[in-house]
């Protein structure tokens, strides 16, 4: 699957100094510089290169400041990336490769050295706001069959966990969930009801989503 190939390429990437999430706008992973969020750096998995991978990049140079494309090396050696057709449609693009051993080991196929057009400032904008707002990284890039944590997903489980022994008013879990009276009021995935006013109870939607949480054993932020 992808995200076998999220950890190595986010080490990659950290290694360069960029702080790396997974899975923010339909992006199987970006990285930011902490000191600098206007540059942003985008990379899209596939366990090999083909067309789509090369479709995907070209789509995100909309939004970033360098896009890379990663994918599984070839075991025998006579993939995509040995096609120098392939490599030299991704240098003409600006498009850097990233091949994964087997072993976890990234290597540099094509440096992505040309700069990318910004024409989509408001998507740009979107996508550094969720990487900001989310609390550590809890999303594996790659990921499709499992709901995306989102910032707003982490602070919905973080009302229905404090809310699990009881009912609570917004103001009792804003120190660890600032959105908390958005979040409870707009009730997005149904976990929560109003028992009177200001004061909220969980559902038992909302109980079996603390449940599940918890088996899946994906520490919520505190």
């Amino acid at each position: 699957m992808e995200t076998s190939l999220y950890p190595p390429v986010k080490a990659f990437l950290e290694q360069a100094g960029y702080e790396v999430k997974g899975e923010i706008g339909g992006c199987d992973l970006i990285g930011l510089i902490p000191d600098d969020p206007s540059v942003i750096v985008v990379c899209e998995l596939k366990l090999t290169f083909n067309l789509e991978l090369i479709l995907q990049a070209v789509d995100r140079a909309a939004i970033a400041d360098e896009v890379w494309i990663a994918a599984r090396i070839s075991a025998k050696g006579k993939g995509r990336e040995a096609d120098t057709r392939y490599r030299d449609l991704c240098r003409r693009l600006g498009i850097g490769m990233l091949g994964v051993s087997d072993m976890g080991v990234v290597s540099v196929i094509v440096n992505s050295v040309t700069p990318m057009p910004r024409t989509n400032p408001k998507r740009r904008s979107r996508l550094v706001r969720e990487h900001q707002r989310r609390r550590g990284d809890p999303a594996l890039g790659g990921s499709t069959r499992t709901p995306i944590m989102t910032a707003y997903r982490q602070q919905a489980l973080i009302c229905a966990e404090a809310l699990f022994d009881g009912p609570l008013r917004p103001r009792d879990i804003k120190p660890k969930a600032p959105d908390a009276g958005k979040i409870l009021l707009g009730n997005v995935y149904g976990w929560f009801e109003r028992v009177r006013n200001g004061v909220y109870q969980l559902t038992e939607t909302g109980r079996e989503a603390v449940a599940r949480q918890r088996e899946s054993r994906l520490e919520l932020p505190q």
